[in-house]
C-alpha cells in the first residue's frame, strides 16, 4: 500500500492522481446526497455558427466526441470511466519504466490518456443504450403533459390513484394525484399538468370534456 501511495504521488503521476481524487470525491458527495447527479455536467453540443472554413473542424470534433460516447452518456460518468484507466495506465507505465520522477514520465501521460479514451469507449458502451431508452421515456412523458386522462382509480391530493391517457396504440396507465383539494372518482376526466420526477407520479386537475 505504501508503494502504491508513493507511486500515485510521484511527480509524473500527480495529474492522473488528482483527477482520480476529484472523481472519487464527486461520487462520495453524490452518495451522501449533498449534490445532484446533474450538477457537474457539460453540454458537448456546439451552437456556434461557424464560417465555411470552420465547418469541417467542428464536424470532425463532433464525430470524435460521439465516437468516444461523450455526449451520449452523462459527462461525469464518462469522466469516471476515463480517469480510472488513465490513472492505472500512467502508474503502470511509469512504474515498470522507472520514469515516475522525470520528464519522460510526463510524456507518457499522452499515450496513457489516448489508451484510456479507447478503454472508456468500451466501458461506456452499455450505458449508451440505457440512457437512450431513458431519454425516450422522458420524451414520452413530455407528450403526456397537457393531455386529457380518464380516472380509473379514485385520486386526491394525498391518495395515489390511476388514470389512462389515449394513444395511437394501447392506453397509457399513469399514477396520479390531484392538485388543490380536488377529489376525482372513477370515470371522471382530468388534465395532466405536471410530472413529479422524485415521487414518480403525475399531477392532474379536473377537466370536463365538451
Amino acid at each position: 500500500m505504501t508503494e502504491l501511495l508513493e507511486a500515485a504521488i510521484a511527480p509524473a503521476n500527480i495529474i492522473p492522481t488528482a483527477l482520480l481524487a476529484f472523481v472519487l470525491l464527486y461520487w462520495l458527495v453524490v452518495l451522501v446526497g449533498l449534490i445532484d447527479l446533474d450538477l457537474i455536467n457539460i453540454d458537448v453540443e456546439t451552437d456556434m455558427e461557424p464560417d465555411a472554413s470552420g465547418i469541417e473542424t467542428i464536424a470532425w470534433l463532433n464525430s470524435a466526441l460521439a465516437f468516444f460516447n461523450l455526449g451520449r452518456v452523462p459527462f461525469m460518468l464518462f469522466l469516471s470511466f476515463l480517469v480510472l484507466p488513465f490513472w492505472a495506465l500512467a502508474l503502470l507505465a511509469n512504474y515498470y519504466l522507472g520514469t515516475a520522477g522525470n520528464f519522460i514520465g510526463f510524456l507518457l501521460l499522452l499515450p496513457a490518456f489516448i489508451g484510456a479514451l479507447f478503454i472508456s469507449k468500451i466501458l461506456t458502451a452499455p450505458f449508451v443504450k440505457l440512457f437512450a431508452i431513458l431519454e425516450k421515456e422522458h420524451d414520452s412523458q413530455a407528450t403526456i403533459l397537457g393531455q386529457v386522462c380518464t380516472v380509473i382509480l379514485p385520486a386526491s391530493p394525498t391518495e395515489l390513484g390511476q388514470a389512462t391517457v389515449k394513444t395511437e396504440g394501447s392506453p397509457l396507465l399513469l399514477n396520479v394525484k390531484t392538485t388543490g383539494s380536488a377529489n376525482l372518482s372513477k370515470g371522471e376526466t382530468a388534465l395532466v399538468i405536471e410530472y413529479d420526477e422524485k415521487s414518480k407520479f403525475y399531477l392532474i386537475e379536473p377537466y370536463q370534456l365538451l
